[in-house]
């Protein structure tokens, strides 16, 4: 690869780096090709992009990126792929699925909105996390049950309370 080509797949990853909210870095080292083929599927389903990437060349384009990665670099070694999606939880949940047939992929870290997770025991954490989404229908939810009971307290009260009126103006 020329140092042209390098620094056209640096910027590529900056870019990328720079566009996508949620990075996970994983290990998909030792998977057949048929397994690979099926990861690779899984992600596309998912609107999860999915690369394999030199560990050199996405530590240069951290360095390069405005973002602060911390200690994401560190865990650059060995096999690395890139799973970039916009939803945070998206990619950890694939995972977690796709383990219940292998031991693969591994997560050695993971980018999501600022926040930075290191190693494969943070899985179940990111598994966990809420997407916008899940997040707005739960407030909506909050926010409408105090509605929902007042209204049916009213409902279910306004044949007493009609009834008490009535006795009150008759007095």
């Amino acid at each position: 690869m020329t140092r042209e080509e390098k620094a056209a797949v640096i910027e590529d990853l900056k870019s990328q780096l720079a566009e996508n909210p949620t990075i996970y870095l994983t290990d998909i080292s030792g998977l057949d090709a048929g397994t690979t083929s099926a990861l690779r599927r899984a992600c596309f389903k998912a609107n999860i992009k999915l690369a394999v990437v030199k560990n050199t060349l996405l530590s240069k384009a951290m360095e390069a990126s405005e973002r602060e990665f911390g200690e994401l670099p560190e865990v650059l070694k060995g096999n690395t792929s890139l799973m970039l999606s916009e939803t945070g939880n998206a990619p950890a949940k694939l995972i977690k699925t796709f383990r219940k047939k292998t031991d693969r992929p591994l997560l050695k870290g993971a980018f999501i909105e600022e926040a930075i997770y290191i190693g494969d025991d943070k899985l179940d954490t990111l598994v966990a996390i809420k997407s916008k989404e899940e997040m707005i229908g739960e407030i909506i939810g909050l926010l409408q049950s105090p509605a929902k009971n007042v209204i049916s307290g009213l409902k279910s009260g306004g044949g007493k309370l009609a009834g008490i009126l009535k006795t009150l103006s008759e007095k």
